[in-house]
């Protein structure tokens, strides 16, 4: 990849902290309050490679597109990153981004994070209350799973539980290592309580 456009990049500090190559362009994509906020508190640091920020309200799909072509025409090979974005999107709002992106020749690979609607139920039940009073309630939890985007231009190559990888690195208690000695699932999620991480290629 020569580029990496990690979309809603929040507070997000990879470029600064990661072993990239000095020629990798980063492009973090995200609301103005945040992005600016974030360039305040890293005014003295330096990136390890190539970093720009732009500001972008993804209500404006225009922009997003007229974005997403300038990008893609700078660019051979992109990889596009999207972490915790999708939940706060409706379904139809994940399926125009993913035929968004799909419509970009060098947006070649894209990883993003998704959950189960049973994943969405239990996390409505701890935080939900906070999360509608803050305008963001959770929206976007596929039964189908990583297969939701076989439509949208895009096919999952890779699928990590987010369970299983916190059991590998030791950071769950007694009872979710149990849980996560479970069988794993890439495919269809239903009701199961599973969120996962793609690495998804276009179709």
């Amino acid at each position: 990849m020569d580029t990496v456009v990690n979309l809603a990049a929040g507070l997000d500090t990879r470029p600064y902290r990661m072993a990239l190559p000095a020629a990798l362009h980063w492009v973090e994509v995200d609301l103005a309050g945040i992005l600016d906020y974030k360039e305040g508190i890293l005014s003295d640091e330096k990136p390890v490679c190539r970093l720009d920020r732009v500001l972008l309200d993804w209500g404006d799909a225009g922009a997003r597109r007229e974005l997403f072509a300038r990008l893609g025409g700078e660019a051979k090979r992109v990889l596009i990153l999207s972490e915790g974005l999708l939940i706060y999107l409706t379904p139809e709002d994940v399926r125009s981004l993913a035929r968004d992106l799909a419509a970009v020749a060098s947006f070649t690979h894209w990883v993003c994070d998704i959950t189960s609607p049973g994943v969405k139920r239990m996390l409505e039940k701890h935080e939900g209350g906070e999360l509608n009073r803050a305008g963001a309630p959770f929206k976007f939890a596929p039964k189908e799973g990583p297969g939701f985007f076989a439509t949208c231009g895009r096919k999952p190559v890779a699928v990590r539980s987010l369970l299983k990888t916190a059991a590998q690195l030791n950071r769950l208690t007694f009872l979710f290592r149990l849980v996560a000695l479970l069988p794993e699932s890439s495919g269809r999620q239903g009701s199961r309580p599973w969120s996962g991480v793609c690495l998804m290629e276009k179709v």
